[in-house]
């Protein structure tokens, strides 16, 4: 059976978060000698760890395992105190990859507990995100997750519940279980922004356009990558059959019987190569199109402290060549304009 079209999502695939992460890391790799160690998985897709495992990146779970001394980057979904401290005393140089959005629910989690609030975090259990979270103050804090909800959950004074959530949840998971909260608890906390973030969001949003203009839907994305698994969630709770995928590779031809429309978007740690090569993949006879739903232009720059070492070493090259011009644009500044997809670029020549 052949496609006749391909509805490919915008947004899709890097976001800013990641984007971010992916680019310190590739900056990692050029300006320490190896090996460069990083706890977790600096993002959560398969393809990327191995590009970076290919020019001497060690990704390691627990922080012991980094040999003292030795430069370590700690991932995008955010790390624990303790994990933090840890690289602290053993590495030469630490730099947090953390997103700034998880960051943010941090910082939340922490004046909760100070002001005595029981915390309900809505998450998934063992989710790297959820684990540095949950660790900020353990005592404080009732991992709930989102397809059980609140149960039988019963705080010891429910005029001091907080809810929060993991940034890459399911905007109608977060929504049964934030609605459900507020009707238990009346003075029930919250963030004043939304926990979940940008991207998340955005995509979902563009996944329900699509599942009604399409016979199935394939999500480019790693099985660890929570956002990606919402994303397949979202497009079979409106009512169209959706897979995920690591490549093209794993698409299963029975997949593609009496199917003329797919849609097709990435989840946010994935690499949009692997998203042409599902459209090379399928081979639509009527070409494929982008389906957009909202125009993203959020941009994190780097972690301070890289962003000190790049300039230091920019300095140093350009005195070393005495080929300083004052007034132009140099690494950093340059910076919103390089992509991830760039960074891969110089990480798998």
């Amino acid at each position: 059976m052949s496609i006749e079209r391909v509805l490919v999502a915008e947004p899709r695939g890097f976001c800013a978060g990641v984007d971010m992460a992916i680019k310190a890391l590739t900056w990692m790799t050029r300006i320490f000698d190896g090996p460069v160690y990083c706890y977790h998985e600096i993002v959560h897709n398969e393809w990327v760890v191995k590009a970076f495992e290919g020019v001497g990146v060690v990704f390691v779970n627990h922080i012991d395992e980094v040999p003292e001394g030795a430069p370590v980057m700690l991932s995008a979904h955010g790390s624990a105190p303790e994990v933090v401290a840890g690289a602290a005393a053993r590495a030469a140089v630490v730099i947090d990859a953390v997103c700034p959005l998880v960051t943010k629910v941090h910082h939340e989690v922490k004046r909760m507990a100070r002001d005595g609030f029981e915390i309900i975090y809505v998450g998934h259990e063992g989710h790297d995100e959820a684990v540095g979270t949950v660790a900020e103050a353990p005592s404080a804090i009732r991992l709930v997750e989102p397809e059980t909800g609140l149960g039988e959950y019963a705080p010891a004074d429910p005029a001091k519940v907080a809810l929060l959530a993991q940034t890459t949840l399911g905007v109608h998971e977060w929504m049964a279980v934030m609605d459900d909260a507020q009707v238990r608890f009346p003075d029930l906390a919250m963030s004043r922004k939304s926990d979940l973030c940008y991207a998340t969001t955005n995509r979902q949003e563009a996944v329900k356009q699509l599942a009604e203009e399409c016979d199935l839907v394939l999500v480019v994305g790693s099985h660890n990558s929570s956002n990606t698994q919402a994303l397949v969630r979202v497009a079979r709770d409106h009512g169209v059959t959706a897979h995920r995928i690591d490549s093209a590779d794993d698409i299963d031809a029975s997949w593609l019987e009496d199917v003329s429309v797919v849609g097709l978007t990435a989840g946010a740690s994935a690499p949009d190569h692997l998203v042409q090569e599902v459209i090379d993949r399928l081979a639509p006879t009527s070409g494929f199109e982008l389906w957009s739903a909202i125009e993203e232009q959020e941009y994190f720059p780097l972690p301070p402290q890289l962003r000190s070492f790049v300039t230091t070493l920019q300095n140093l090259v350009e005195a070393g060549v005495t080929a300083r011009h004052p007034g132009k644009d140099g690494w950093l500044q340059r910076d919103r304009e390089w992509t991830a997809t760039e960074a891969l670029d110089v990480v798998s020549a």
